[in-house]
C-alpha cells in the first residue's frame, strides 16, 4: 500500500478483483475534511444579482449538492474587479466587503451538512466585453481575441499588474472571511491568468512574459502575497495541461508549472484543458450544441434567420474533439508523478467505474465533475449506496451555451419549443 500526500491509505484491489471503497473513505485535502474523493468542479451557476451578489436561489443549488453527499464543492467563477466579469449570465462577484454577509449566509447552511466549500476567483481577462461590463478588456498583451473580438484589448501596465495582483489578495481575504474552507485560483480556459501563462496571449518583453517563470511571476505574487494576510488558508488552483493553440500551453510547461505551484505554496492542482478560441475543447461533447449556439450566444443570436438557416447543417457537420472521457487523465498523471502536493482532475468523469481506477490505479488524488451534478445533484450518495454507477448526463453542452442567457439548468438536448431556432 501507498501513502498520499491528500490523506488515508490507497487500498489495492483485493485478489477477487473488487473495487475497494477507497473513494468514499473520509479524507482531507490541504487540511480541509473530505467525506469521499468526488468534487464538484466550479461550475458557472448565472444565480448572482444585480451587483454580483449571491441570490437565495444560489444557496439552496450548494444546499441540494451538498446534500447529495459531495465531497467537496467548488463554486462557480467569481470576478475579482468589475473589468474582469464575465459575459455569462448574471456572475458572482467578491470584489466588495459588502457581499461577505450573504456568502457566510451560504458557508453556513452548507457546513451544516459537513460539506465543504471553497470559492473559485477569476478575472476573465480577453474573454469579456466592454457591453458587458462598461471597460476595455486587459490581457497581458494587445492581442485581439478570436471570439470574443468586438474589443482589442488593453495590454496590462506595470502598476496595473500590480494592482491586479492586490485586488486578488483582496479577494482571497473576503473570501476567507466570508467562511469558505479554501480558495481556487482559476488559471485556465483563456482567462486571464492562464493567458499569461501561455506563449499565445502573452508576448511582452518584461519581467512578466517571456520565459517560462516571468510568465508565472504573477500567479506568484498573488500566492505569496496572499500568503502574508491570510496564513495557512487554503490556495487551491485550476490550470490548463493542453490546449490546441500552435503556441499555447504544453504538457511539459504544465508540469514545470505545476512544480513552481508546489514551491510557491499552492495547496492542490486541479488538471483542466482548452480554452474558448479552441471551440468546446475543454467541455466536450459528440455533437456540437447547434440550436442553443444559434440562439443564444452573443456572436450568433442576432444574425439574420436566414443566415441561421445556412449555418446550421454547416456547423451540424463539425467535428467535435475525441476522446469524450477522461480527457485529461494523461496529464493529470504526469503532473502528479512531478508534485507532492494533491492533485485533482476534471473533465469526461461520470462513472463510478472510472473514479475508482484513477484514483486507485492511476494514483490521482481527487475526481471532479461538473456537468453530472447539474443534472444530478445527488450522484455522489447513489454511487456510494450502489444505486447508480453512471451519470445520466448525455455530455449535450445545453447548460454551457444557455449559461450565456439564463441561469444554469440541464436542458438534456432539447430546447423549450419557443427557444428553438
Amino acid at each position: 500500500m501507498r501513502r498520499n500526500a491528500a490523506g488515508p491509505v490507497f487500498k489495492q484491489p483485493d485478489n477477487r478483483g473488487k473495487m475497494t471503497n477507497t473513494v468514499f473513505e473520509p479524507t482531507s485535502l490541504a487540511g480541509i475534511k473530505l467525506n469521499n474523493r468526488i468534487i464538484r468542479s466550479a461550475t458557472h451557476e448565472g444565480m448572482a444579482d444585480e451587483k454580483g451578489f449571491p441570490t437565495e436561489k444560489l444557496k439552496n443549488l450548494y444546499i441540494r449538492l451538498a446534500k447529495g453527499g459531495v465531497g467537496a464543492i467548488i463554486t462557480g467563477y467569481a470576478a475579482i474587479q468589475p473589468d474582469g466579469k464575465s459575459p455569462m449570465f448574471a456572475m458572482t462577484m467578491i470584489d466588495s466587503d459588502d457581499s461577505i454577509p450573504l456568502y457566510r449566509e451560504i458557508t453556513k447552511a452548507v457546513h451544516e451538512y459537513g460539506t465543504p466549500i471553497i470559492m473559485q476567483i477569476a478575472h476573465c481577462g480577453r474573454q469579456t466585453r466592454s457591453k458587458i461590463t462598461g471597460y476595455k478588456p486587459v490581457a497581458p498583451s494587445a492581442i485581439r481575441h478570436k471570439l470574443y473580438n468586438e474589443d482589442m484589448p488593453k495590454e496590462l501596465s506595470e502598476n496595473e499588474i500590480n494592482q491586479l495582483i492586490d485586488n486578488f489578495v483582496s479577494a482571497i481575504i473576503r473570501v476567507k472571511q466570508s467562511g469558505f474552507d479554501g480558495v481556487q485560483l482559476h488559471l485556465a480556459h483563456g482567462y486571464l491568468l492562464s493567458d499569461f501563462l501561455s506563449s499565445h496571449s502573452n508576448k511582452r518583453k518584461d519581467g512578466w512574459g517571456g520565459a517560462t517563470e516571468n510568465k508565472y511571476r504573477i500567479i506568484g505574487e498573488i500566492i505569496k502575497r496572499a500568503k502574508e494576510r491570510v496564513g495557512d488558508f487554503p490556495i487551491l488552483v485550476k490550470m490548463n495541461a493542453h490546449d490546441r493553440r500552435k503556441k499555447g500551453m504544453k504538457i511539459e510547461e504544465a508540469v514545470r508549472i505545476a512544480k513552481m505551484l508546489e514551491t510557491s505554496g499552492c495547496s492542490a492542482i486541479e488538471v483542466s484543458c482548452g480554452v474558448a478560441e479552441d471551440g468546446l475543447y475543454s467541455i466536450r461533447g459528440e455533437k456540437l450544441p447547434v440550436d442553443p449556439l444559434l440562439g443564444y450566444m452573443f456572436k450568433y443570436k442576432n444574425l439574420p434567420r436566414f443566415t441561421k438557416i445556412i449555418l446550421k447543417p454547416f456547423l451540424d457537420r463539425l467535428k467535435q474533439p475525441e476522446p469524450l472521457l477522461k480527457y485529461n487523465l494523461e496529464a493529470a498523471i504526469q503532473i502528479k508523478k512531478s508534485v507532492d502536493i494533491p492533485v485533482i482532475v476534471v473533465g469526461g468523469i461520470n462513472n463510478i467505474e472510472d473514479i475508482h481506477s484513477i484514483i486507485e490505479h492511476d494514483n490521482i488524488d481527487f475526481v471532479s465533475m461538473c456537468r453530472p451534478f447539474i443534472i444530478e445533484p445527488n450522484i455522489v450518495n447513489n454511487f456510494n449506496k450502489g444505486t447508480q454507477t453512471k451519470s445520466k448526463c448525455i455530455m449535450c453542452n445545453y447548460c454551457w451555451v444557455m449559461g450565456n442567457d439564463k441561469p444554469l439548468k440541464c436542458y438534456y438536448g432539447k430546447l423549450p419549443r419557443t427557444d428553438k431556432t
